[in-house]
């Protein structure tokens, strides 16, 4: 099984259609090579973090760094 595929079932098991998850799989492993790039880290660590944010969004939390901003 593809890593891009074994992404969309961690996907599906969080609760998105399988075309939803697909999508989005290739989206966080697209996402965290830039951020590796970005940040001089590794693609692993930087998709590590991404599904810890997908992971606490999709049970009601707020990230850090993803609190709402006061309104003025």
């Amino acid at each position: 099984m593809s890593e891009l595929e074994q992404l969309s079932e961690v996907c599906v098991r969080l609760g998105a259609t399988r075309a939803q998850a697909e999508t989005m799989a290739a989206q966080l492993l697209k996402r965290a090579a830039q951020l590796a790039a970005e940040r001089g880290s590794t693609r692993e660590v930087e998709l590590a973090r991404l599904l810890q944010i997908v992971v606490q969004g999709r049970a009601g939390e707020v990230a850090v760094g993803f609190a709402p901003r006061a309104k003025e």
